[in-house]
């Protein structure tokens, strides 16, 4: 519902025309007039009539892709792609892949967005990072549950102001229905939050609601200003699309006072427009700035986020808030925060998991926008996060259970983590390290790289054990762990020392290369010492090396010859893998045969010296 109220009332039909034809006009028609269920119908009556053409099935595709049901719309898309169509189709098929977690075939269809749009922004940061989405589910910042209160249709747009939670639902039966979703006109409700956090009851808003959709709302922080969407009709105000005996409403803006119980002195905001649509508006709590959603001129999408200052009852000259936030997708359902520049909002032009995703920004520092990932997002639509300080916590909107409905986020303790790489000599900060975070079982979280500053960013959670294991080409790498912490922030210094390895005419003697008790892979500590010799082989291209490998005495000679062989070779190919021409090193194993420390019996910290790797200078 909200995609077709909220969003796709912003903008014109983006579907070709050119292969209309007599066929098609009753189902062109329906589709213009956004009566999507019954445009479905004629197009299906034409595929098993054989009268399908691929602009039949791409109608059926965008048809499916507005009332957002991933697996027709799939079914379609794939129909309608075996002819060549334009970019904004393959993205619209990327985005239905991927909300059904299909992300290898979705990334095909991004390829090809990319190939016909290369200067689109949705193109530029998917070719930046087209593998984004695992780290998008690591990590849990938040609990989601369902609300109660959400019914079997469409409950979205929840917002808590004291102890009285307002959101829009089309639950009322009574309602005529709306012919693009087949379900009522949207009103705006109320439930009141008890002291146990239970909530009670809907009940609709009278004084707010008519005959046509309404809600979402924002509400000032004295409580007695309201400001709400509605559409246009409530003023008897529409356009009349005379081929299609259509009357073309818009969703507009509207403010209302408290007086008592009930809200009145209902007016239209002055920025309103026969020409375009606003919505979904979200007042700063210093009653200063009123954000909202609009397709109106200057915008850099479909549907974009705007600001608009509010002194009293006048308000200044709506303003775009730019590509940090807009794409050329559609971004909507923006909450400012108590802070008054933290905002929220959703998006389906950034890289998400799928649909809408909810984001963040801070607009005091100008930074990117941060995608909220998993649980808060998921492969479906999830858009108007909302957030109470007092009370401690949030609510979105979701399909993901198959319609719109309102779910309750609790944040969990996070500590925002930040890692400083530097030079343990010399002091200076080291700029493109790999830094790697790992929880207490070495399962690698995330992997970036540290910027200018040697700074890299990690969000973990309070009161857990992490380790972070950082290299960089030239330094020794190393693990550092992550003391328990309460938040909300930590700083961990990873001093790395720069490479000093001691050559001789005979060997390079690094640290001993250990093993494992009866293993063969290379282990981290062994993986940085290599990484040593690697550098060194790098640095002096006609250095050959002979690689031995010795087990300790617990086994048979036999079994013992054949694991140091083993290691001897897995050595041998960790430094090949390393950029290292295979020519330039071999290895042998000598099982039990060399003893650094002979010993009989040993103690474990001999017999883990026995265990070792050494290189031998061949030429």
């Amino acid at each position: 519902m909200k995609n077709l109220y909220i969003v796709l009332s912003f903008f014109a039909i983006s579907s070709s025309i050119i292969a209309q034809n007599q066929d098609t006009k009753v189902a062109d028609k329906l589709f213009q007039r956004y009566e999507y269920v019954k445009a479905i119908k004629e197009y299906q009556k034409l595929v098993d009539d054989g009268k399908a053409n691929s602009y039949v099935y791409k109608q059926l595709a965008d048809t499916y892709y507005n009332m957002f049901n991933t697996a027709d719309a799939i079914k379609w898309y794939a129909k309608a792609t075996l002819t060549p169509q334009d970019a904004e189709t393959y993205f619209r098929y990327a985005q239905m892949l991927k909300s059904s977690g299909k992300y290898e075939e979705s990334n095909k269809q991004m390829n090809k967005f990319v190939s016909m749009a290369p200067n689109d922004f949705r193109a530029k940061t998917f070719k930046e990072n087209p593998n984004y989405v695992p780290k998008l589910v690591q990590g849990v910042t938040y609990t989601v549950e369902a609300l109660p209160i959400s019914s079997d249709k469409s409950d979205f747009g929840a917002v808590l102001y004291d102890k009285t939670l307002y959101f829009t639902s089309a639950r009322n039966g009574s309602r005529k229905n709306y012919g693009a979703s087949g379900e009522p006109f949207l009103d705006v409700y109320t439930s009141i939050m008890g002291d146990s956090g239970n909530f009670s009851q809907p009940t609709p808003l009278v004084s707010i609601n008519h005959k046509k959709h309404d809600g979402p709302v924002t509400i000032s922080s004295d409580g007695n200003t309201m400001y709400f969407s509605s559409d246009s009709f409530r003023e008897n105000v529409y356009e009349k699309d005379k081929t299609n005996h259509l009357q073309l409403g818009r969703n507009n803006l509207y403010v209302a006072t408290k007086s008592g119980d009930t809200w009145s002195n209902i007016k239209s905001l002055p920025f309103n427009s026969k020409e375009y649509s606003l919505s979904n508006p979200s007042l700063s709590r210093d009653g200063k700035t009123l954000y909202f959603s609009s397709n109106m001129p200057g915008s850099i999408g479909g549907v974009d986020i705007w600001k608009v200052s509010v002194t009293g009852s006048e308000f200044g000259k709506p303003e775009n808030l730019g590509p940090k936030v807009n794409t050329e997708g559609n971004e909507s359902f923006p909450f400012i925060a108590e802070d008054n520049t933290t905002l929220y909002f959703a998006s389906s032009g950034k890289p998400g998991l799928g649909g809408l995703d909810i984001f963040q920004i801070d607009l005091a520092k100008g930074t990117e926008a941060i995608n909220m990932a998993k649980p808060l997002n998921t492969e479906k639509d999830d858009f108007d996060f909302t957030f109470n300080k007092a009370k401690n916590i949030g609510f979105l909107s979701s399909n993901r259970n198959g319609t719109d409905d309102i779910f309750l986020a609790k944040p969990v303790c996070a500590v925002d983590l930040l890692v400083v790489v530097t030079n343990a000599k010399t002091g200076e900060i080291l700029a493109d390290a790999k830094v790697a975070i790992l929880d207490a079982k070495n399962n690698i979280i995330s992997t970036e790289t540290s910027n200018s500053k040697g700074e890299v960013n990690f969000k973990i959670e309070c009161e857990t054990p992490y380790s972070i294991q950082a290299s960089k080409e030239g330094f020794e790498g190393n693990v550092f762990a992550v003391a328990k912490s309460k938040g909300p922030t930590a700083k961990l210094p990873a001093p790395l020392q720069p490479i000093d390895v001691i050559i001789t005419p005979t060997a390079i003697v690094l640290q001993p290369i250990y093993f494992d008790y009866d293993k063969s892979n290379i282990t981290q500590q062994g993986a940085f010492e290599l990484d040593k010799l690697v550098q060194v082989m790098k640095s002096n291209e006609k250095l050959i090396i002979f690689a031995k490998s010795h087990t300790d005495s617990r086994g048979s000679d036999e079994y013992n010859l054949s694991l140091s062989d083993r290691r001897a070779q897995a050595t041998v190919q960790y430094v090949i893998s390393k950029g290292i021409l295979a020519e330039r090193i071999t290895g042998k194993g000598f099982g039990e045969s060399e003893p650094v420390v002979p010993c009989n019996p040993c103690t474990e910290e001999e017999y883990a010296k026995n265990r070792r790797s050494e290189f031998l200078i061949v030429k």
